[in-house]
């Protein structure tokens, strides 16, 4: 990451449809990285872009069917967006249209330019053309003759347009690629691209006759043809920046990154690094590209009929909580299980459970001992080590877009301030008591820490947790490394704690009151009475899957909650193996699991499938492992 700068982009998402959750993913970790670089660098220093892509034959299909002109069905869908992102709580400094004038003629002069070098020519294509994505595919990309994506076969079509000779850059681009190994990450998208890039890579065609489509950028060298739409749209992150002579293109593009789910791979590492070579302009300095979201594990998708609605989870769970969940629960670069049962139980262990009770003991402790004064002390104890752990490695994670490891990291702080206060116990103690004072302000100091590294991620919980703790400067004005220290401190011991509001409510649920069968720990030595034929064997899909996390069940002395990899997905599970193997002994074990195991829920946590375990006569049971070492998500035979 650049010391100087950070400009981050979302993709410009499409009007054919209204917000769902992936869109909401990928704009709350752009929002979140946003924060978290103006919290490193200052607010100045730092440019988050998104917006909407409103062209092309989705759209004026869409408008026609919804009775409107392209304009209006383009200025309603981008409202419903923007109103979208600020009822989520989030703060780009700008939200781009492709309908602007501005964008318009940076495309109008990005076309001229490439144009003019050669670079641009016509001729005449056929090709199996897909309506949904608004690109040409050809026979191998297709699968079963049908879009990958929307699982419809594509209609031939035969036409003279304009192609950009992007053919031209494939060895360029290869050798790039190669000389940055972090220019598209994570890896497994670098290896994706070139393995793409051992084909001949055809020239693109880049416009569409008025005949068929009129909803576009004319050419600015033929007004008879419309750019295409990728063309236009990848062109916004450098128009929003006032290319080719604004101040915030000089300022902010020589660390631009961008933030994609892998659907849109090939355009974004394939396209606009020729286009971009094509027009004389340096390449972004990072791709970073997610997974998806997966509901009855098929990809999140307006056009297949699921999708989820992310003001409805908000205004359900709170913002905080939502993004928490969003955060935490997938691994950036992998494809990640939703299901509002697993939000529910991340919200009440993590956020209730650790983090919330965490904070009212403290401060209802300083209430009882104090009146709500904070003790001064000038030590802070056993927990500056864990502090210092807790931010290197935060920032760590964040350099790699790892926000789930980022709020791990996170959480091992509020960890060991718990079992920094179950050791000490101050509630036993005298409050007059030196070594009472000591803790409670150790923990005080540390909370704040804490309200101070969340803030990027739940920025609503952490100016709660810092107004409780008598601190009210607004975090739009804090540099992380300035207000580590203590300068902040002295605010909180003129103030006093006027009351402890919850800062996360647990959740009930009739999941949570589990019988007695749901209660008793899963074991691998259950099995199925009597014999079984082969075919009945066969149905069992047992996979190798690495363990990435670990954590306690609520209630419970016997069952551990594993978060788990299989290839590009992630699961939950539930395993009664506590008591043989203690929490820290689970990440980066490769285990094997039951995967077709129809997915249930023990003590309010949803379990995706069961982790095999052998056990003797004499009740020693130990794991079911790999002999060598073989890939995540291979299939035991």
């Amino acid at each position: 990451m650049s010391d100087e700068t950070f400009y981050l982009t979302t993709p410009i998402y499409y009007v054919n449809a209204t917000p769902h959750l992936g869109h909401a993913y990928t704009t709350i970790l752009a929002d979140t990285m946003a924060r978290f670089q103006k919290l490193r660098l200052g607010s100045d220093r730092v440019y988050f872009l998104t917006g909407t892509d409103e062209h092309g034959d989705k759209i004026a299909q869409a408008a026609a069917k919804a009775g409107e002109s392209p304009q209006a069905y383009a200025d309603r869908i981008s409202g419903i967006f923007q109103e979208t992102w600020k009822r989520l709580g989030l703060t780009p400094n700008q939200f781009i249209r492709t309908t602007s004038e501005h964008h318009k003629r940076a495309v109008q002069r990005f076309l001229q330019t490439i144009y003019d070098s050669g670079d641009i020519y016509f001729g005449q294509y056929g090709g199996h053309y897909c309506f949904g994505c608004e690109r040409f595919y050809t026979e191998k990309e297709l699968e079963d003759g049908k879009c990958p994506d929307h699982q419809k076969e594509p209609t031939y079509i035969e036409e003279e347009n304009y192609f950009f000779r992007m053919g031209k850059y494939q060895d360029w681009l290869i050798d790039y690629v190669n000389r940055h190994p972090d220019f598209i990450r994570p890896e497994r998208y670098k290896n994706e691209v070139l393995a793409f890039l051992k084909e001949p890579l055809e020239d693109l065609c880049i416009s569409r006759p008025r005949s068929r489509l009129t909803w576009g950028i004319p050419l600015p060298f033929d007004d008879q043809f419309v750019t295409y739409v990728w063309f236009d749209a990848l062109i916004n992150y450098i128009s929003a920046l006032g290319w080719p002579d604004g101040e915030g293109f000089r300022h902010f593009w020589p660390s631009a990154q961008h933030l994609i789910a892998k659907d849109i791979l090939k355009p974004h590492a394939i396209y606009w690094p020729t286009m971009l070579r094509a027009a004389g302009i340096e390449p972004y300095r990072h791709l970073n590209v997610h997974g998806y979201w997966k509901i009855e594990e098929s990809k999140m998708s307006k056009s297949l009929g699921k999708v989820v609605a992310p003001l409805e989870l908000a205004d359900t769970y709170g913002l905080d909580a939502f993004r928490y969940f969003l955060l935490r629960e997938m691994t950036f670069g992998l494809d990640a299980s939703f299901s509002e049962e697993a939000l529910v139980a991340r919200l009440n262990a993590d956020l209730a459970n650790d983090l919330g009770n965490l904070y009212s003991r403290v401060l209802k402790l300083i209430q009882r001992y104090y009146s709500g004064r904070i003790p001064e002390w000038s030590d802070e104890g056993g927990l500056s080590e864990a502090t210092r752990a807790a931010v290197g490695d935060m920032t760590a994670a964040m350099e790699r877009f790892a926000f789930g490891e980022a709020l791990g990291a996170i959480w091992n702080l509020v960890s060991a301030t718990n079992k920094y206060l179950v050791t000490n116990e101050p509630w036993k103690l005298d409050p007059a008591d030196p070594l009472t004072k000591s803790v409670l302000f150790t923990a005080t100091e540390t909370l704040r820490k804490i309200a101070l590294l969340l803030s990027p991620f739940l920025p609503q919980t952490a100016e709660r947790m810092l107004r409780g703790l008598g601190i009210d400067a607004p975090l739009a004005s804090v540099r992380l490394e300035e207000a580590l220290g203590s300068g902040w401190l002295g605010r909180a011991l003129e103030r006093r704690i006027e009351e402890v509001p919850a800062l996360f409510p647990r959740i009930q649920t009739t999941a949570q009151k589990p019988s007695e069968e749901a209660k008793r720990a899963p074991t691998a030595s259950e099995a199925l009475p009597g014999q079984i034929t082969i075919e009945e064997f066969r149905r069992l899909d047992l996979r190798v899957a690495d363990v990435i996390e670990a954590a306690s069940v609520p209630g419970s002395k016997k069952l551990v909650r594993l978060r788990v990899r299989l290839k590009d997905e992630e699961r939950t599970i539930v395993a009664g193996l506590r008591e043989q193997y203690p929490l820290e002994s689970w990440t980066g074990k490769r285990i094997i699991l039951v995967a077709n195991l129809k997915p249930t829920t023990l003590m309010g946590i949803p379990s995706q499938g069961m982790v095999l375990a052998a056990e003797d006569d004499a009740g020693n049971i130990v794991l079911l492992t790999p002999e060598q070492p073989i890939a995540p998500g291979s299939k035991v035979r």
